[in-house]
């Protein structure tokens, strides 16, 4: 692998392209359930294979230590894990 190119970078620029498409459609402010079916549908307009709401098993060094709902795991290779929140944080900058 080349220094500073990611390994699965082509994939991982897709799927945030879909993200964004997606975001820009909707905006803030719906649940997290609405934005993973609309990511589904983008996904699948560029053929991109995908699982959703698979259990997998979490190790730590060759120790089993849990398990984890994915939300999307996209071609067997990107996890997608979608947050959905109702509105930013206000942060106050002082100069």
């Amino acid at each position: 692998m080349q220094e500073g190119l990611l390994q699965y970078g082509d994939i991982t620029e897709k799927i945030i392209g879909c993200a964004m498409k997606v975001q820009r459609f909707f905006g803030g402010g719906f649940p997290e359930i609405i934005y993973k079916k609309a990511l589904r549908i983008e996904l699948e307009k560029i053929n991109l294979s995908y699982t959703s709401e698979v259990e997998k098993d979490i190790y730590y060094e060759d120790r089993f230590i849990g398990k984890r709902r994915l939300d999307l795991f996209v071609n067997d290779t990107a996890l997608v894990e979608l947050e959905a929140i109702l509105e930013v944080d206000k942060v106050v900058i002082i100069k």
